[in-house]
């Protein structure tokens, strides 16, 4: 009877045990969900389990996702058919609160002078390919000599956005940009040594996170060598953990961070051209029945372009052009504050808190340009330029890392205006287009480049049931536009190519990327965040600039529940 009692009572503990672990109450912080045991480390096994939210990178402001009408709806007098309404829903992301500046951008080029010299055979091409152009500035019968001179380094100007950089130049920046930032992160939390900075590398020394996440040792001198009680060197290891050592150099393994440590931030990059119109429509505070279906006009409320509060009646609310010959208004007296570019925050934030999304200056996005968004097909975080790439493997089974002495292993491209631009610096992953082994039997994607899926396409052309396929003549395209190329020749001279065919009908191809928003040379009717043009890729003005975005991993919200 007793052993009954005692084994009834066993029985009922269990069961005890059993409604606490799936009652609603249970923690699973340093224990698996799935399978109970310890995730802490203990075992094995590590996860990050005091993860919070993704902090938020310089410069940028958080842009809550939703749904939203992109393209014009109001004052569309010319029925211009490439921004027909259509309903698209954007996940969050992270927005530049303001345009790159040219104090931002001259950063980069002081970096890139300091680590790869220009007096260096080697990288001769690296500094040239990312300067602006600052001849953007100048007009056949204009005087504007001292702005092609001046704007966009004398300090003057240090807080104006950057003119005269082209789409490519743009996305390099944002890939520079993310290195720096991420490398400033593991800095200060203690993961590399402190003479490992920006300001103590060479060429030889750089840092890429990519190459961190895939290979750490690759970075810097790929010495994972601390010295204890003497000078440290570049290390990419734990700081904190080598000290305890009692060895005064110890080798140290598996302490560099990897994705799951949710150390590292995403990359910088352009915003899509749907990103870009939702941060600037600022629906953050509006849920008004006309806000949801496309009837703001522009990033701040109202209808006009000057203020109706009472501290502020009658200024102006964006830096565009009045009327012929009126880049500002009378001086002294209903102006802009502006003739050319105006500094960044000179005007008020939209609701999101994201400045000078109308006027000032035009911006590039990272979409391709067609002449509509094909809605049918997609309408979540619509974005047409993909091309997916992967990794390299060298011969030895790692990923293959620009050479940092080879002159012949850094990827030059040689623009149609004959300006070589680098497309990699030394020290990151090389990466090549994505082939069968990864497309077969799939249904989201068949191919690397998707700039022209479904409009430019061999299927999209009247030619696709003929034998006559863009392939075998590249006459026969969507898109007839010209073709402009030029080569260097083995003596470093320029072999331009221009195309004069007289048969050109369009200036759309794949090298045509969206510009938004209006800019201080145009009128008010190009300050609806719905307006789009286009641009060459490789081209530049000086009403034209660029902010970058970020992706924002985990919950849409900030407002996150607790998980249970």
């Amino acid at each position: 009877m007793k052993k009954y009692v005692a084994v009834k009572a066993v029985f009922g503990l269990l069961a005890g045990m059993a409604i606490i672990g799936c009652g609603s109450g249970n923690d699973y912080t340093n224990t698996s969900r799935g399978t109970g045991w310890d995730v802490t480390g203990k075992n094995g096994f590590e996860l990050s389990t005091n993860y919070k939210e993704q902090d938020t990178g310089p410069g940028l402001v958080f842009i809550e996702g939703g749904t939203f009408t992109m393209g014009r709806v109001k004052d569309d007098p010319m029925h211009d058919w490439n921004n027909t309404p259509n309903q698209q829903h954007v996940q969050s992301f992270y927005m530049d609160e303001t345009e790159v500046t040219n104090a931002m951008y001259l950063e980069m080029l002081e970096y890139i002078k300091a680590v790869f010299p220009a007096d260096d055979e080697a990288y001769s091409k690296i500094y040239n390919g990312a300067v602006p152009d600052t001849l953007v500035w100048r007009n056949r019968l204009g005087y504007n000599e001292e702005m092609t001179k001046n704007y966009l380094r004398h300090p003057a100007y240090q807080n104006y956005p950057v003119v005269g950089v082209t789409w490519i130049q743009a996305v390099e920046f944002a890939n520079w940009r993310t290195d720096r930032v991420n490398e400033l992160i593991l800095n200060e939390q203690g993961y590399t040594s402190k003479n490992a900075l920006t300001a103590n590398q060479g060429s030889q020394e750089v840092f890429n996170t990519e190459t961190y996440l895939a290979a750490p040792t690759l970075v810097y001198k790929g010495d994972s060598t601390i010295t204890m009680g003497g000078k440290r060197s570049e290390s990419v290891v734990k700081r904190k953990e080598a000290r305890a050592a009692k060895d005064s150099t110890l080798q140290v393994k598996g302490l560099y961070v990897t994705r799951k440590d949710g150390i590292l931030l995403p990359a910088y990059r352009l915003p899509t051209e749907a990103e870009w119109e939702y941060a600037a429509l600022g629906l953050g505070s509006i849920r008004e029945y006309n806000s949801y279906r496309g009837r703001k006009k522009y990033p701040w409320d109202g209808q006009y372009t000057r203020s109706g509060k009472r501290k502020t009646r009658g200024d102006h609310l964006a830096n565009f052009k009045q009327g012929d010959g009126d880049y500002g208004g009378i001086a002294g007296w209903s102006d802009d504050g502006a003739d050319i570019t105006a500094p960044v925050k000179f005007y008020e934030p939209n609701d999101f808190g994201v400045y000078e999304m109308a006027g000032n200056v035009s911006e590039w996005v990272a979409d391709v340009y067609r002449p509509m968004i094909d809605d049918e097909f997609n309408d979540f975080n619509y974005y047409r330029g993909n091309v997916y790439t992967r990794n390299k493997i060298d011969n030895s089974g790692k990923v293959a890392i620009v050479d940092k002495v080879d002159i012949d292993e850094i990827p030059y491209q040689t623009l149609s205006n004959g300006k070589v631009i680098a497309r990699a610096l030394p020290g990151e992953i090389e990466q090549e287009a994505i082939d069968e082994d990864e497309t077969y039997l799939r249904t989201n994607f068949d191919r690397s480049d998707n700039r022209d899926f479904r409009d430019g396409d061999a299927q999209s052309t009247r030619y696709f049931a003929s034998d006559k396929t863009t392939q075998e003549n590249p006459d026969n395209r969507m898109y007839n536009s010209p073709v402009h190329s030029a080569t260097v020749n083995d003596d470093g001279t320029l072999n331009r190519q221009y195309d004069t065919d007289s048969n050109r009908t369009s200036l759309i191809n794949n090298e045509v990327r969206v510009i938004k928003g209006g800019s201080w040379r145009d009128r008010a009717y190009w300050l609806d965040p719905a307006s789009r043009r286009s641009y060459p890729q490789d081209m530049a003005k000086d009403d034209l600039g660029f902010r970058c975005a970020m992706s924002r991993v985990g919950s849409k919200a900030k407002k996150t529940k607790t998980p249970r």
